[in-house]
């Protein structure tokens, strides 16, 4: 695919993108009425709906790959690497049998229509504000207190360092450790190559893949270890981006 192809392919697919959003509207503000948990578990399943017609008129071609199966009646701290604003849409594609939120940024709020979805069907955090933030992680420890697993990006934006991940926040396995909940990994392999963070009208079609990895358990560690907690799931996260040979990965030359 040209540039041009490419710009003409990402308005196509941002005209999608705002007509699907503006049908959804009235439907979020529906189901509000129903409250944060039980709402947000329909606005959860509507995305899902939103995220396989967007990817089918588009032509990308998904596919969750188990390295480890997973259990979906247990509660699970799901964790994504962030390299693309592909990466939402995906998530919603790989979640498929739970109810889950993810924890999205404050700003995203600012977008017009899309960000009052958004924050009917997310958890939203202000890393900038220590007392909000600290509401936004006894919201999701809520959530696992009430069957709803989590998703979080631990990189907190995206990853433009050359390398397979950059470092983690501490967040998600502070919660982990406190909930005992177990994380499972999930990894984006294309969301790069569908559309990279350096330009926005750089869209392409082709294939998306998320790899499911094997469940850490928070077993054993104590809040005085959440950086040995923290290491162990960054090694396998970022050996596993290096096995798939993931495209935004430089070498040292480059």
């Amino acid at each position: 695919m040209t540039r041009f192809q490419s710009k003409i392919y990402t308005i196509y697919a941002l005209l999608w993108f705002a007509f699907f959003t503006i049908l959804a509207f009235p439907l979020v503000l529906i189901f509000s009425f129903f409250g944060r948990r039980r709402g947000g578990n329909m606005i959860c399943s509507m995305a899902r709906i939103w995220a396989d017609i967007w990817y089918f008129v588009l032509g990308i071609r998904h596919e969750n790959i188990f390295e480890s199966p997973y259990d979906p009646s247990r509660n699970y701290v799901f964790l994504f690497n962030h390299i693309s604003y592909m990466d939402i849409p995906c998530l919603f594609k790989a979640i498929r049998k739970q109810p889950f939120r993810v924890l999205g940024k404050e700003e995203i709020k600012k977008i017009p229509v899309f960000g009052f979805i958004y924050s009917r069907g997310a958890v939203m955090v202000d890393r900038g504000d220590t007392v909000r933030r600290a509401k936004s992680v006894r919201a999701l420890k809520s959530l696992l207190k009430h069957h709803i697993s989590i998703g979080i990006f631990p990189e907190g934006t995206f990853n433009e360092t050359g390398k397979a991940l950059k470092s983690f926040y501490d967040g998600a396995f502070r919660i982990a450790i406190e909930t005992q909940t177990p994380i499972k990994p999930v990894l984006f392999l294309d969301n790069y190559n569908l559309l990279n963070y350096h330009e926005l009208l750089s869209l392409k079609h082709g294939r998306s893949r998320a790899v499911f990895l094997e469940e850490i358990s928070p077993e054993g560690f104590n809040l005085k270890q959440i950086s040995l907690f923290k290491q162990k799931v960054f090694t396998i996260m970022e050996n596993k981006l290096k096995d798939y040979q993931v495209s935004w990965i430089q070498s040292p030359t480059e």
